[in-house]
């Protein structure tokens, strides 16, 4: 098979087509026939030898993918043989066959694009388990999210938009502002022209936002602590600003905040296991309904994933950049 890797770290340019032998089942494993593989900023982070494979995951990159299961290990329910299932993966989807653990395979419905399937799996991992359960949205909150057209942000509006929570988001560029809003956030703050803990304090009343998901950590973590309201929740999912923050801790006292984080690629199968049966119970019927469907950006073809790291680079891409296998 033809597989994407990195050789070195460095830019785009050091992502390169290797043909490698294709990889066999073991036991709660399914071997999926690759038609489309998301494209995410872990992605970049490894590329740049920021972000390491956890061990004993594949090192070709590549978190999420969409295809037909081909192959399936021990113990996997036979109906799985021939289906269309979408996979959030630990490594290797930037290839032409991946393997995925059954118990993190989501059933793609006949009426949604493959595309648009592979879009899904790793921000609605990663935005149910840190806006919902480990920063208790709930409906009539309101949520902050910072780098609102990002693939995490606009995927938060879209869930957030189905439990009855308001969004603000943050964006860099009044044409994001305006994306994000037509896609379904409440408001929209140019963070390059506007400052955003105003803005939140403006449109809340004084009250603050319940929950902040945070991408960029650094000086933003205590700009979105004085966002907070009373008894709010700060979740830091990654820190594109930098790893070290100052932190008012009498305002962490006097608020009664939380502040949590995660990261989902180390964690245990065991674990996204019970992650995807939330997902599949809460989450998926809106993908069968319609309800909830990715913002598409760009594709491109497997060969030019290097192509696809420079488009997420430049920072102009609004939603999910994939790969056609």
């Amino acid at each position: 098979m033809t597989a994407i890797v990195c050789e070195g770290h460095g830019g785009p340019e050091v992502l390169v087509p290797k043909e490698m032998p294709v990889p066999s089942p073991a036991a709660g494993q399914v071997l999926i026939k690759v038609a489309h593989a998301g494209v995410n900023r872990p992605d970049v982070m490894q590329r740049k030898g920021l972000y390491p494979p956890p061990p004993g995951a594949p090192e070709i990159p590549g978190l999420e993918i969409a295809g037909e299961v081909v192959a399936l290990g021990e113990g996997v329910d036979p109906g799985m043989a021939g289906s269309r299932q979408c996979a959030l993966v630990v490594g290797g989807g930037y290839a032409e066959y991946c393997l995925a653990q059954a118990a993190l395979c989501l059933p793609v419905p006949d009426d949604v694009p493959l595309a648009e399937a592979a879009a899904l799996p790793e921000t609605v991992f990663t935005v149910w388990h840190n806006v919902f359960e480990r920063g208790y949205a709930d409906e009539g909150d309101w949520l902050l999210v910072h780098g609102g057209t990002s693939g995490i942000g606009t995927t938060a509006i879209s869930l957030a938009k189905l439990f009855g929570i308001r969004t603000i988001v943050t964006c860099g560029s009044a044409d994001k502002c305006e994306a994000a809003l037509r896609h379904g956030a409440s408001h929209a703050i140019n963070y390059k022209t506007q400052d955003f803990v105003e803005e939140v304090d403006r449109i809340t009343g004084g009250r603050g936002v319940d929950v902040v998901l945070d991408m960029i950590s650094g000086d933003y973590v205590a700009k979105n602590i004085a966002c907070l309201a009373d008894e709010g929740r700060h979740v830091t999912i990654a820190v594109m600003g930098g790893v070290k923050a100052t932190i008012p801790m009498h305002k962490i006292m006097t608020k009664r905040l939380t502040l949590t984080g995660s990261t989902l690629r180390p964690r245990s199968n065991d674990f996204k296991a019970a992650v995807a049966d939330e997902i599949r119970a809460n989450a998926w019927p809106f993908v069968a309904s319609g309800q909830l469907r990715p913002v598409m950006d760009q594709s491109f073809a497997l060969r030019d994933a290097s192509a696809a790291h420079a488009r997420m680079d430049g920072g102009d891409h609004i939603g999910k950049i994939v790969l056609d296998v």
